[in-house]
């Protein structure tokens, strides 16, 4: 029998796990941050980082003080790894939509502040008309649920966007507009009058993406002007965990005006300034066109993008 070629013994003797291990080191800031994702321990990441790599005779990330990026041979490897990654999570959908053609499942990603009735109209239409797929919505950071979609881990993703990728299709689902609030037991909570100078010096939380380099950039900047204190006592990828903590009276925080009014009304918030000009944040819905999607994936997008352009504008900002 003729002897295995180099790529031939690659493909029989490489562990797909470690490929997984990858691609989320290829998305994390460290390998410390890729274990922390993984929930695993940071020496069990960098051995697997390194069999990858002694197993391909190649560096795949530069990795030094204050340096984490992918190589060149890095760079390659990740695209290839998409594609294998993507193939393995669609075996069980495959299989299942060669049984019933009608069925299959769609995974949205999704942050947290998102609360339309677009949305919602959306998933009752869809289910609707397709009551036989499944739907599971995971909430995340915008990046983390951006990263979901490159890696093509999730059907559709509905955030905010920094910047946009080539490799991706984005739509503008909607714009809401975000305001700074305090909780009852606050020193502001209540007062008539406040001016935007009254809030210096006064501890903040805030979302993960609320930062100048992050989609939440003009929040950050609302802040800043604010000259709210630079430290955020507490942050999270949640609203409702943003909201907990300027009820619990952490500190001022932003939150989206339309989906807050019911608190501000019930005496659980109280708006603070700037007033005027509030930042205003599109939301996007954005999915992947290199993905191979299944009947009930192209039904949840055809759905969504059908419902954007038949709603004018207009009734797409919520205030």
């Amino acid at each position: 029998m003729s002897s295995l070629t180099p790529p031939e013994r690659l493909a029989r003797d490489l562990d797909w796990n470690l490929l997984r291990t990858f691609l989320v080191l290829a998305g994390s800031r460290s390998v410390t941050d890729a274990a922390e994702r993984l929930s695993l321990k940071q020496p069990t990441v960098s051995s697997a980082l390194k069999r990858l790599e002694d197993r391909l005779g190649k560096r795949l990330i530069n990795r030094k003080p204050g340096r984490f990026e992918l190589t060149a041979a890095g760079r390659l490897l990740y695209d290839e790894a998409i594609d294998i990654h993507s193939a393995i999570l669609r075996l069980g959908t495959v299989i299942r939509d060669v049984e019933d053609e009608v069925s299959g499942h769609v995974r949205i990603v999704m942050a947290s502040h998102v609360v339309s009735p677009l949305v919602d109209a959306m998933l009752n239409r869809f289910h609707i008309d397709h009551p036989r797929a499944t739907l599971s919505i995971e909430i995340m950071a915008s990046r983390s649920a951006l990263s979901a979609i490159a890696a093509r881990r999730a059907s559709l993703a509905i955030c905010l966007v920094m910047d946009r990728s080539p490799q991706l299709e984005y739509r503008r689902l909607f714009r809401e507009y975000f305001g700074l609030f305090c909780g009852p037991t606050h020193p502001l909570f209540g007062r008539e009058g406040v001016a935007v100078a009254d809030l210096e010096g006064h501890s903040s939380v805030s979302f993960v993406t609320d930062q100048m380099g992050d989609a939440l950039r003009p929040v950050a900047e609302m802040r800043a002007e604010a000259k709210l204190d630079a430290r955020i006592v507490g942050t999270s990828p949640n609203l409702e965990e943003v909201r907990r903590m300027i009820i619990a009276g952490l500190g001022i925080g932003p939150l989206p005006l339309h989906v807050v009014r019911e608190d501000v009304e019930r005496g659980r918030l109280w708006r603070l300034p700037p007033y005027d000009n509030p930042p205003a944040i599109d939301v996007h819905v954005v999915w992947n066109p290199h993905s191979k999607p299944n009947r009930a994936e192209t039904a949840m997008l055809r759905a969504i993008t059908d419902l954007i352009d038949r709603t004018p504008m207009d009734d797409r900002i919520y205030r």
